[in-house]
């Protein structure tokens, strides 16, 4: 729209500088201030394909979009995990995800479990939630406002933080969606393996861009932090996600995640063309 504003300026402003004399017709603004800026992971595009790496680890499926009504106890101790991102019962994030769907919709099907999302917090508990619970959550998963709930709740939580940070650290898209995939499994909380500390422990290693430190070196002591992180929890100890995915890309010099994309998690093969 910048680009034909001034052009319409320009013309309107035609017949008028025909009759002048005093002063030269403006020169045309150079074309660096109307190029395009390079696109991040938020451009949406390159958001759909971080969705369907993140899906291939979370659901074993590139098809993110049929996740909202995913649901089940993975055994890791956070309770429930759903959804687009995995929102858990023993983290917070679900809870929150119920009370903002709430919000824009009340008496929902899911608003009756608010009491017993508030209970099992920060445990395993299905206490209050079953037998009903996953069924509802299928069903609320049919609910347009419900996919626009789950999808505000990633990028307020999740998406938004990770890509901030990463432009913040001056990475390009493969190292903002590093990031991402680190705070959806890690969170961002004070706790050792948390996505900040997982940074601050890269940092004792190498510096980021924005730093003065080169790329590649920063996001492989990210990624070496991360490892790190994911091995102090059992059910997290596979680091695939990292080692045949997220490391393949970086080697292969893509920082700005193009495709095509080839990788594999848990020995699965995946391709994005």
């Amino acid at each position: 729209m910048t680009i034909g504003a001034l052009l319409g300026a320009a013309l309107l402003a035609a017949p008028l500088a025909a009759h002048a004399t005093a002063a030269p017709a403006p020169a045309p603004a150079p074309a660096a201030t109307v190029a395009a800026a390079p696109t991040g992971l938020d451009d949406p595009a390159k958001k759909d394909i971080a969705m369907r790496i993140v899906s291939s680890a979370e659901n074993s499926s590139l098809d993110w979009k049929a996740q909202y009504k995913y649901i089940e106890d993975i055994g890791d101790g956070r309770g429930y995990t759903a959804g687009i991102i995995g929102f858990c019962s023993g983290t917070g994030d679900m809870l929150d995800l119920v009370e903002y769907y709430t919000q824009v919709k009340p008496g929902n099907v899911l608003a009756r479990y608010l009491p017993a999302l508030r209970a099992v917090d920060g445990s395993d508990s299905h206490a209050g939630l079953d037998p009903n619970f996953t069924g509802d959550w299928a069903k609320a998963a049919q609910d347009a406002e419900f996919k626009k709930a789950q999808d505000h709740e990633r990028d307020r939580v999740y998406f938004n933080p990770s890509v901030k940070q990463g432009k913040t650290d001056g990475v390009g898209t493969l190292g903002q969606f590093i990031y991402y995939d680190a705070i959806v499994m890690h969170g961002d909380g004070t706790d050792s393996t948390s996505f900040r500390n997982i940074r601050k422990r890269a940092l004792t290693k190498a510096k980021p861009p924005a730093q003065g430190g080169n790329e590649t070196t920063w996001l492989n002591a990210f990624l070496d932090a991360r490892v790190w992180a994911m091995k102090q929890e059992e059910a997290h100890s596979d680091t695939s996600r990292v080692d045949t995915a997220q490391r393949v890309f970086l080697k292969k010099g893509n920082l700005n995640l193009n495709t095509p994309l080839d990788w594999k998690v848990y020995g699965d093969p995946f391709h994005i063309g």
